[in-house]
């Protein structure tokens, strides 16, 4: 999901910037994390625990991270005292809670409509530099809010009741919230007096929701069987593939190459350039299982998804 990759926003651009490059990246990674989010409900569907899921998503992205920070920044592997506290929070709160709600909601809801949940986090930011930090905001915030609230109903068809699973909207909201406490704490951390660079930043925030993951859910007690289907099926057609290719999608596809694609991206263009294009994401995740899961939306749906991912850009640029 490009949700985690918001702590890259401190990346410092290169000399020399070629933004068609940094576009194509960004869309591409993009693209990546929308797939995944039908990867993972293939996966989910197989009977997997979507907090295993959680673990062996973070527990590959850390080691693969911590391999890339000890090659290119071995400096970076060191923490502080004072930083053990907040990277702690971030990553139990921000990064496993993120992802195993997301998955929560996957579970019961449809893809293009857990994402757009998700993606109201930079709302909630946005209220919380409002009222919890006392820091000045345009009123854009107030549009970008009535514009979730009512792309969310339309999604949700409200007047037909609530015809959504509480628990996957419950769950979907619950990440959003993580989300936004993700957002908060890594702004915290990169504008701090000794800033950590965002690589090793992500990198630890996997490393600190793996270690939380093993803790709460040790490694020796992993239903191992709930992985042995040799052949796991890809929505409603006939293909099907063997479950640990969409596992390693999830782990190199899902997580790591868009990372880095993210990263080179804003090499190239600007956060708020880049946040726009992120904004695609929820609509190809939708396309996407619209074609391979058969979760169709209505015309109401669709231009309610619009005006909610209208809503995330204004509360972007309210702050």
């Amino acid at each position: 999901m490009s949700d985690l990759a918001e702590p890259l926003t401190g990346i410092t651009p290169a000399k020399h910037q070629h933004p068609k490059t940094g576009y194509l990246l960004y869309l591409t990674a993009a693209f990546l994390f929308a797939l995944n989010g039908t990867v993972s409900k293939s996966l989910l569907l197989t009977g997997i625990d979507a907090a295993r899921l959680s673990q062996i998503r973070v527990t590959a992205a850390f080691l693969i991270l911590l391999v890339v920070v000890a090659i290119t920044r071995p400096a970076a592997l060191r923490i502080t005292k004072k930083e053990l506290p907040v990277l702690l929070t971030y990553g139990v709160l921000g990064v496993a809670m993120t992802q195993y709600l997301y998955f929560v909601a996957l579970d019961t809801l449809p893809v293009g409509v857990a994402l757009l949940i998700e993606f109201t986090a930079p709302i909630m930011v946005a209220l919380w530099f409002r009222f919890g930090m006392k820091q000045a905001t345009r009123k854009l915030v107030w549009v970008a809010l009535v514009l979730a609230l009512t792309g969310l109903a339309m999604v949700a068809q409200v007047w037909l009741g609530f015809t959504l699973n509480a628990l996957g909207v419950t769950a979907a909201f619950g990440a959003a919230i993580a989300l936004a406490i993700y957002y908060v704490l890594a702004d915290k951390q990169l504008r701090s007096a000794h800033p950590r660079d965002a690589v090793s930043l992500t990198m630890w925030g996997f490393g600190a929701s793996a270690a939380f993951w093993a803790v709460a859910q040790p490694w020796w007690s992993f239903p191992w069987a709930s992985l042995a289907d040799p052949s796991v099926p890809i929505g409603t057609s006939d293909t099907r593939f063997p479950s640990w290719v969409l596992l390693t999608s999830l782990i190199v596809l899902g997580t790591t190459i868009p990372f880095l694609l993210v990263v080179n991206a804003l090499r190239h263009i600007r956060a708020s350039q880049a946040a726009v294009i992120g904004m695609t994401e929820p609509l190809i995740a939708i396309v996407i299982a619209w074609v391979v899961l058969g979760e169709s939306m209505t015309p109401v749906q669709l231009i309610g998804a619009v005006i909610v991912l209208f809503g995330v850009v204004l509360a972007e640029r309210s702050r």
